[in-house]
């Protein structure tokens, strides 16, 4: 285990290190949340990704001060919701999460969703007022497909460091890590296992057979390796309560996929999103 544990690739950019491997929390609540929290933490987990919506950022607070761990030692997001329009809305919702996660700051504050009402020079001079002011290590955007990221990076207002977004093997974003590789931006993929429907492809169960692996760890294992494929940086956040999962989840870090491996799950369909709400973007922007 300890091997493994050591296994994850810490992902150093110009503006951020984050560990590659993160325990997603959504939707887990209360207690639940609470206890895989300090469990993923005792595992070795040091990324932890949450968000105003969620509903459980005491809870994940509570769990990351039950742990043990000094504050620095863990890498530690949220978000702010899409309603926040304007850049005065989104500081005083970062001020919020930051209350309820009894944190003098964060790791990475993300606009969770971009809505057609944003403000978008407004909320990323909030983002870098975040910054500024010490109360985000860096800062970024979710749910930005390859066109709006580009007009964000382009006003030049904000250091964003990540955009994280669906992604996994069954969901290509190629068009997306295009755009992060050239402007030194983390691709944070959430959903990676496709809820999963990606470990139950026959082709990605097969290669996890032969590879004496779980089909999970191969689905984290190939949208990892998007990150070097594409001259970008992948992270992935996937959810997991228990310790069996938590672990396996972890352990992809140890596991390598071979070009003809790559190659089979290349061939899958790659337009299967499993994440769009009413309020989504153009995802063709």
């Amino acid at each position: 285990m300890a091997g493994l544990l050591g296994a994850v690739k810490l992902l150093e950019t110009s503006r951020m290190r984050m560990p590659s491997i993160g325990l997603g929390t959504w939707p887990m609540k209360g207690a639940e949340c609470e206890a895989a929290v300090e469990g993923a933490l005792g595992l070795g987990y040091r990324h932890l990704d949450t968000a105003e919506m969620y509903g459980n950022e005491v809870e994940v607070g509570r769990g990351l001060k039950a742990s043990g761990l000094k504050r620095e030692e863990v890498f530690l997001t949220t978000k702010g919701w899409w309603d926040k329009s304007t850049g005065p809305a989104l500081r005083a919702a970062a001020e919020a999460s930051l209350d309820r996660l009894s944190t003098p700051y964060l790791d990475l504050y993300l606009i969770h969703w971009p809505s057609p009402q944003m403000d978008l020079p407004g909320l990323l001079e909030a983002l870098a007022k975040l910054q500024q002011d010490g109360l985000a290590k860096a800062v970024g955007v979710a749910n930005f497909p390859a066109g709006l990221l580009s007009r964000a990076l382009a006003l030049g207002i904000a250091p964003i460091a990540c955009d994280q977004v669906e992604h996994h093997a069954l969901l290509s974003q190629e068009k997306l890590l295009k755009v992060c590789a050239a402007h030194d931006v983390v691709l944070t993929s959430y959903t990676p296992l496709g809820k999963g429907r990606v470990g139950e492809h026959p082709v990605v169960a097969g290669i996890a057979a032969r590879l004496g692996v779980m089909p999970g760890q191969v689905a984290l294992a190939y949208a990892l390796a998007q990150g070097p494929r594409h001259g970008a940086q992948v992270s992935v956040i996937p959810k997991a309560a228990g310790t069996a999962r938590q672990t396996e989840n972890l352990g992809a870090a140890g596991v390598f996929l071979s070009e003809a491996d790559l190659a089979a799950i290349d061939a899958l369909p790659k337009d299967q999103r499993m994440v769009n709400p009413d309020f989504r973007p153009n995802w063709n922007d």
